[in-house]
């Protein structure tokens, strides 16, 4: 799901004027109480963390809840937010205990407490959701809490779980308001974060207020702020042209972000590099017509990143041949090596080893909305078509539809965009192609999981490498999902809104907070 650091390449900040004063850069205090209004085309799943694994979703729950631990900007480790303190208890790596501070409250009134944090761990995995978190938790064992203290019991060496307790997984609910064993399904949500949640209208907007009971890692508070959700790029395009947006992000259309001047003087441009990645995720069941590996190595064998980047993207993302972003450790070009170029000869000479009659015909889904999602799905129809070997259906569905559909296994191919989870290689690994992974594409392979595994025992992650280098050489062979691009970031902000450059910087966090009027 999230989005993994990396070092921001370049800061466009175009200033109001010329010569303009440092001190015009400091919030002003007339405007304290002045609501910032963010649009995206983010969509928003659920209110409850227990039932939400996406972007739109999670950029909601880190201003709403806090979880144990979060990150810090520019910060590559988690650190204490509703805890005082956390660290593995002796060797191993299989047992994980945080102090949880004594000054916490929910909306409600009532204290913040261990038991809190235990229920809300215990019950995004009773729940399971299709389209939830729990696949993120799945070296967990059992949660004990006595006092303020929590400890969590891992089913194997883990050393990736302290940033999975950073994430939106790890959001604390009150447990008062939130069912143990279903979602909850009204338009509330109850959270110790920076922001309280006033109101909430599904697709259109969530009005947010400076939570003046937050104690945690963020120092300061933030500006009343307004989340506006829009359809399609060109409406939140529109609406930004109109100004009924302060800050626009996620995403607009990609011929305008490719002609953004840093010249304007009416508007702040932060470009910078960026670990999103976009997969197109197969079906490998048997009723699927892509159950054959070498029918899905045909599919890989014909796509055209570079066109697709240039033709649809404008040059906005970056060809991905791995399943690792590049600024990521153990990336590679696994899928480059294998499909060095499209070869209709090749995935003509595959289709033929396989046995299939051509061409394939096959279904393929995308969410209605999500940037270029629908011109996507086009230029790789056309590809594929082009070789005569295959025949694509592609339909758009409304976001929550669409991963249903795919989660019950309904689509045989569909594309879905990846913003990590937490700045470490496995968020790209076991939630992708892992056994019971988040894509719900029936993919599971021995080797990658024991690969998977053995990565998750080293503290010093640098040694993760060679695992990586491996696992996805056994996904280019596989082909449960296929690399396509790599984003960059993109904020755009009125002339007198500062800390766009903030707002994301890769660890996942959606930092409203650091939106300020100038």
């Amino acid at each position: 799901m999230r989005s993994v650091r990396i070092r921001i390449l370049a800061v466009l900040v175009v200033l109001a004027a010329v010569g303009v004063g440092g001190w015009q850069l400091l919030p002003s205090k007339e405007n304290g109480n002045r609501t910032i209004t963010v649009g995206t085309t983010d969509a928003v799943t659920s209110l409850d963390p227990a039932g939400a694994y996406d972007a739109g979703s999670w950029a909601l729950f880190s201003n709403v809840f806090q979880s144990l631990l979060t990150f810090d900007p520019s910060g590559a480790a988690p650190v204490p937010d509703a805890a005082k303190s956390c660290g593995f208890v002796g060797a191993g790596l299989r047992t994980y205990a945080c102090t949880l501070r004594d000054d916490l409250t929910f909306p409600s009134g009532s204290k913040v407490t261990a038991e809190d944090v235990k229920f809300s761990f215990d019950r995004v995995k009773a729940i399971n959701s299709e389209v939830g978190p729990a696949s993120l938790l799945s070296t967990l064992g059992s949660v004990d809490a006595h006092g303020l203290k929590v400890t969590f019991h891992l089913s194997s060496p883990d050393a990736t779980f302290p940033f999975k307790v950073a994430t939106g997984a790890g959001s604390i609910v009150d447990h008062t308001r939130y069912p143990r064993h279903a979602l909850r399904k009204d338009a509330g949500a109850d959270g110790t974060g920076v922001y309280v949640l006033k109101s909430y209208t599904k697709d259109k907007r969530a009005v947010l207020v400076p939570n003046k009971h937050y104690k945690g890692s963020v120092e300061g508070s933030g500006t009343p702020t307004v989340l506006r959700y829009y359809a399609t790029p060109k409406a939140l395009e529109s609406a930004w042209k109109a100004k009924q947006v302060d800050v626009a992000t996620r995403q607009l259309p990609p011929a305008t972000l490719a002609t953004l001047s840093p010249s304007d003087p009416n508007q702040h441009v932060t470009e910078s590099d960026s670990a999103e990645t976009r997969n197109l995720v197969l079906n490998v069941r048997a009723n699927s017509p892509l159950h054959n590996r070498l029918v899905r190595q045909a599919v890989a064998v014909l796509i055209n990143r570079e066109q697709l980047v240039s033709q649809t993207y404008k040059g906005t993302t970056d060809p991905l041949y791995g399943l690792i972003p590049a600024g990521i450790t153990g990336h590679s070009t696994s899928f480059f090596d294998a499909y060095p170029k499209p070869d209709a000869k090749k995935a003509k000479a595959l289709l033929a080893e396989a046995g299939v009659s051509t061409p394939v015909r096959f279904t393929y889904g995308y969410a209605e909305g999500r940037g270029a999602a629908g011109e996507e799905a086009t230029e790789l129809k056309r590809q594929l078509e082009a070789s005569g070997l295959f025949k694509v259906d592609i339909k758009g569905y409304e976001w929550t539809d669409f991963q249903k559909r795919y989660a019950e296994g309904q689509l045989d191919a569909w594309a879905v965009g990846w913003v990590a989870d937490f700045p470490d290689p496995d968020t790209f690994s076991a939630p992708l192609v892992g056994t019971g992974n988040s894509m719900k594409n029936g993919y599971s392979d021995k080797d990658v999981d024991r690969l998977i595994q053995d990565s998750q025992q080293y503290e010093d992650r640098s040694r993760t490498s060679d695992d990586f280098q491996t696992l996805q050489e056994i996904v280019a062979r596989d082909v449960p999902l296929i690399p396509l691009w790599q984003r960059k970031e993109y904020v755009l902000s009125s002339e007198d809104v500062g800390g766009g450059q903030y707002l994301s910087d890769g660890t996942g966090v959606f930092r409203l907070w650091r939106l300020s009027w100038i």
